[in-house]
Parts: C-alpha cells; structure tokens; sequence
C-alpha cells in the first residue's frame, strides 16, 4: 500500500511517498480503508527520533483515522463491511489502509466528514481523560486550560462545559485564538503573550480557585499554577512543550493546598485501558457529538501529498484546531 514515509536523507526529516506492507487484521480486529487522518504533535516527535512507537505499533505516523470497513476477523460482532468508522490508533493512520481493534473503533455519527471524524479520537480521548479520570473534575468546578486553542484544548473546553458546567479560563497566543476558546464555551480568555494569567485569574474569578489545571507547557508555569489552584486542587500535565527543569521549586505548597500531580500518556496504554476509556468517552460524549453539541475544530484540510507543508504549519504553531490529512 502507499504510506507517508519519514525520509532521513537530507538535513532535515521530510514526509514523502513511498510503499509499505499492507496490514493484516487479525480475528478482533477491522481492515480499514482510511480516508482522513488529522496530526498530533507526536507525529512530529517521532518524526525527529524523539518519539518511537510502541512496541507492536506500526512505525507509520498517525495516531487517528476515519474510514469504510473493508473487511472483519472472524470475531468481530460490532461494525461490517461497508461501515464507516473512526477510532484512535498507535500508529499507522499516514498509510491508504491500517487495522484497528473493534473496541477501540467508534461508529461515525451521521453528521460527521470523514474529514471531521479524523478531527476527534486522540485530543478529544486525550482530553476526556485527563477531566474525568485523571483530574475527576466535579459539577461547577472553575479549571484552567492552557493552549486552550490546541486540538485538546478546544476539546477540553466543550467536555468541561458540556459534561460538568464548568467555569473555564484558558491560555492562548493571540486574540484570534482565543475568541475561537470564546466561541466553544470559554469564560476568562488570557492572551499569556499580554498579561500574567495568574494575575487575571485572581482578579476575575478570586483566590485558589482553580480546581483542575491541564498543562502542556510544563516548567514555565509551575509557580503560576501553584499559585491559583485551589485547596485539593490538580493539575495534569500532558505535555511539557516549555521545559522539563524548575529552579528554586519549594514542595511545601504541594503539602499546604494538598495538590495532585499527574501526567499522563494516550498511545503506550495498555489495548485494555484504552478499551474501557473508548466505552466509557462513548456512554458519556459520543451522543453530544452525534447531536453536535460537541463538535470538532478544524483548522485545515490538505491532501496527504503536503503533508510537509501541514506540518510545518503545526511546527509554527499556527493552528487554531486541528490539521487533517485526507485523500488516501
């Protein structure tokens, strides 16, 4: 089958055409004709040897797809030939075809694209974690979510209104930005670029009020989020995009306001884990979705020709949303 290749020839990694066995499904498992996929930041970590896939995982970039069900192990009671389909991979969605585990596969609602569909199973999966099972935030909680316009943010501002009624401030870069976070449920919008977040925090919503923060910055906004969590407050981290390193950190405040710290993976999950989260996202958002209360942001579109071109886009961090590849 024709798959996106990591080219390691030159200075620079590329993407580029070329061919890879096609996958066989196994009795579980669903044979997939993809027809969009969407990029995460770990596509361009492993694309820089940062990030090498899971054991077992296919060694494509793509950790997403929709597509049409070719064909079905002999297991398989769920989804038949012909069924539309999207779901969350290891692996392997830069590529005309991949294989996926039923249970992790979701229906796609008729209201969704394939392009559409694409835009949801990793940040929005990523993010129902990281409120309800790792953060477990509670009925108008307040949470803070940073990079609120990234594919994850945007997700996690339509679960934590949608699902918990939440009081929500987010972080972003430019006005644009986060006038998109406006427009998904946002309440205290913060350009980080302008003003000290925490500062603003305080001054709108009060003192130790935060609840849940989720972070993909890391150590840049270690003292600031002490400051604004509330007592028993949590914060998960997702990513750490800012650094890894804290000079100076004192552990009293973690002792004082009893804070949670958790980090937290999707794509090295045991198969088991990310089952019970797929049924659990799908009992309690799938049906927002399907009625499009929740929906998907996307930012752009580009046939998986330029796929280069779309990731230099997310390198930029010019994207509000999410970047789909289609025409597979």
């Amino acid at each position: 089958m024709k798959a996106l290749i990591v080219d390691n020839s030159g200075t620079d990694p590329v993407m580029k055409m070329g061919e890879h066995p096609t996958p066989e499904h196994g009795e579980s498992e669903l044979f997939v004709k993809i027809k969009a996929t969407a990029l995460n930041r770990a596509d361009l970590m492993q694309k820089a040897g940062k990030y090498p896939p899971p054991e077992g995982e296919s060694p494509i970039l793509g950790l997403e797809m929709a597509g049409t069900v070719i064909s079905a192990g002999s297991k398989v009671s769920k989804f038949k030939k012909g069924d539309r389909v999207y779901g969350l991979l290891g692996g392997g969605g830069y590529a005309e075809y991949c294989v996926i585990h039923e249970d992790l596969a979701m229906p796609i609602p008729d209201n969704l694209s394939f392009e559409e569909a694409a835009a949801i199973p990793e940040v929005f999966l990523t993010a129902y974690q990281a409120i309800s099972w790792l953060g477990e935030l509670k009925q108008n909680e307040t949470i803070l979510i940073h990079a609120g316009a990234s594919g994850v943010g945007t997700a996690a501002i339509q679960i934590s209104k949608k699902l918990y009624n939440a009081k929500i401030a987010v972080t972003a870069g430019s006005d644009k930005k986060l006038k998109l976070c406006e427009s998904l449920g946002a309440d205290l919008l913060i350009n980080y670029k302008k003003s000290d977040y925490s500062e603003r925090i305080k001054s709108n919503f009060g003192k130790n009020k935060i609840n849940l923060i989720l972070d993909f910055v890391g150590a840049p906004y270690w003292f600031k989020n002490v400051d604004v969590l509330s007592t028993d407050g949590c914060i998960v981290y997702l990513a750490m995009l800012g650094g890894t390193k804290i000079d100076n950190m004192s552990l009293v405040p973690i002792l004082r306001k009893r804070i949670t710290i958790k980090g937290s993976t999707l794509r090295n999950r045991p198969l088991e884990y990310k089952i019970r989260l797929v049924s659990d996202f799908q009992a309690h958002v799938s049906k927002y979705i399907g009625s499009g209360d929740i929906h998907p942001v996307i930012h752009s579109t580009y046939d998986w020709h330029q796929a280069e071109e779309a990731h230099q886009l997310m390198g930029n961090n010019q994207n509000a949303g999410k970047i789909i590849l289609t025409g597979m």
